[in-house]
């Protein structure tokens, strides 16, 4: 049978890596409030919410989005919901168990390269887990050779996005970091899609389970709320230049508090007596 991975020519693809490059560009975001907290407290709910980002937008919505423009050529593509929602709850339980690992206490190249392959090895699992969940009246098939690559490729994709993730500073290069995130993420998910073949199945039936289209609107506005809530968060957070002007503040208000108090002015009645009495004495010099 034949395959098309771009039933709708560059629009699944582009939106893709648009996904991938919002969540990468809110979870490093994070990540740098990760660095600037002064609890671990605090430090917990950061990475937590930059594995939201990484792990549900970044990774799995980009996945979903991806496979709408995938199609076996006279079948009908539908999908398993309770699968479909476990790759999701992979995708993000993966990545934040792979942040945790890196970025919680102190990071050496040790926990980056654990948690990676960790975080990688479960990327890869929630890539074919999303994979199973499709229902398509034919035989799928694997290529081994390109399912190794694929999870390689997310192996090396985790570690580097890891390694970002408690590196990097500066908008410009969360920018230029979460482009490159974005090329990583895809070039796994189109490799691992590039190993699937379709055949003829032996027993044709009608799949069950929803259409894309059912699942498209819900998702989507999951995006957009998580989206959103973490843009607030974010922004609703004070960052370092903000407590190094309430800290300025502050230390201005102490000063002024513990300065002594000005001495009174002379009495102006004092002065106009001293005037009216030194020419008066005066004249009796």
């Amino acid at each position: 049978m034949e395959i098309h991975h771009f039933e709708y020519g560059f629009i699944t693809p582009t939106l893709s890596y648009a996904l991938s490059v919002l969540g990468s560009l809110l979870g490093l975001t994070c990540a740098v409030r990760v660095r600037e907290a002064k609890t671990s407290a605090q430090r917990a709910w950061w990475l937590m919410l930059a594995a939201w980002a990484i792990g549900g937008t970044a990774i799995w919505s980009m996945h979903f989005m991806a496979m709408l423009g995938f199609s076996v050529v006279g079948q009908q593509i539908r999908y398993d919901v309770a699968l479909t929602a476990a790759s999701a709850v992979i995708a993000v339980v993966v990545v934040g168990i792979g942040l945790f690992i890196a970025a919680l206490g102190r990071p050496s190249i040790i926990k980056i390269v654990f948690g990676g392959i960790f975080a990688g090895l479960g990327v890869a699992g929630m890539h074919y887990t999303g994979m199973a969940a499709m229902r398509v009246d034919a035989e799928i098939q694997y290529d081994s050779l390109r399912v190794g690559l694929s999870v390689a490729i997310a192996v090396v994709a985790a570690t580097v996005a890891l390694w970002l993730v408690v590196n990097v500073r500066g908008a410009l290069a969360i920018i230029a970091s979460a482009l490159v995130m974005g090329i990583a993420v895809n070039g796994m998910h189109f490799t691992g899609m590039s190993s699937m073949s379709a055949h003829d199945h032996p027993t044709p039936g009608d799949p069950s389970g929803a259409t894309a289209s059912n699942l498209l609107v819900p998702i989507i506005l999951a995006v957009i709320l998580v989206a959103i809530a973490l843009i607030y968060a974010v922004l609703a957070a004070p960052n370092e230049e903000d407590r190094a002007g309430l800290a300025y503040m502050d230390s201005r208000l102490a000063d002024r508090a513990n300065a002594p108090a000005p001495e009174p002015p002379p009495s102006p009645h004092g002065l106009a007596a001293r005037r009216t009495n030194f020419p008066s004495s005066s004249r009796r010099l």
